[in-house]
């Protein structure tokens, strides 16, 4: 595996029908950065309510499902065209799961979340149908905290350190997080995992209410 391009985002205001929204999510190829525990240094992140901070740091993507979505969408994206940081070259054997660590030439990184569409990077695909798209490829991404800071270069060798069994997979986390009445038992496993902050809380209220709701009557 080897990391294949760096994509730092500078603030720009778009035009989502009514609203006008600045994002980062427009992201140019550089040469080196160095990634702290925030993320890359000089990348902009907005919406720091929903993005950004140590647990989603970094958004990572693959070429390989940059291939995928080549051959459904006609044409090939360039890198970075999905607003992610880092582009690899795969995200290696076996399946994708919260725990996951990849040491990226001299930084290391923990895999924390699935990346969730939204409106910004529906605009940003030019397809009003894209997030409905984006859910059902099951191709998200992943969003990583920082373990190990350093300075990264396309080329860097990278080296996955798959975590324990017992954490889900991303995608697993990733498809829960569009049921509206998932299983307390599936939340549990989700929260005994090292998941993002903001995905956290949400399952541990999705949780709540699922265990203050009543079974139905047979």
């Amino acid at each position: 595996m080897q990391l294949l391009s760096i994509n730092i985002g500078s603030a720009r205001t778009l035009q989502l029908g009514a609203r006008s929204v600045s994002s980062g999510i427009d992201k140019a190829s550089t040469a080196r950065a160095y990634m702290g525990p925030l993320g890359l240094a000089e990348d902009v992140v907005v919406d720091q309510k929903h993005h950004g901070g140590p647990d989603q740091a970094v958004y990572v993507y693959s070429a390989e499902d940059y291939a995928w979505w080549g051959e459904r969408l006609g044409q090939a994206q360039a890198y970075g065209t999905f607003g992610e940081n880092l582009t690899f070259s795969s995200f290696g054997p076996g399946e994708l799961r919260i725990g996951d660590r990849y040491r990226v030439g001299v930084a290391e990184l923990e895999v924390t979340a699935p990346r969730i569409p939204c409106s910004v990077f529906a605009h940003r695909m030019k397809d009003p149908q894209w997030v409905r798209k984006f859910q059902e490829a099951g191709r998200p991404g992943f969003y990583a905290r920082v373990l190990q800071p350093g300075e990264v270069r396309p080329g860097d060798p990278i080296e996955k350190v798959p975590a324990p069994e017992t954490y889900p997979t991303l995608l697993e986390v990733y498809r829960v997080w569009f049921e509206k009445s998932p299983q307390p038992e599936t939340l549990q496993r989700i929260l005994a995992a090292p998941i993002a902050a903001r995905t956290r809380a949400n399952y541990q209220e999705r949780l709540r209410q699922a265990v203050a709701t009543p079974e139905p009557n047979p």
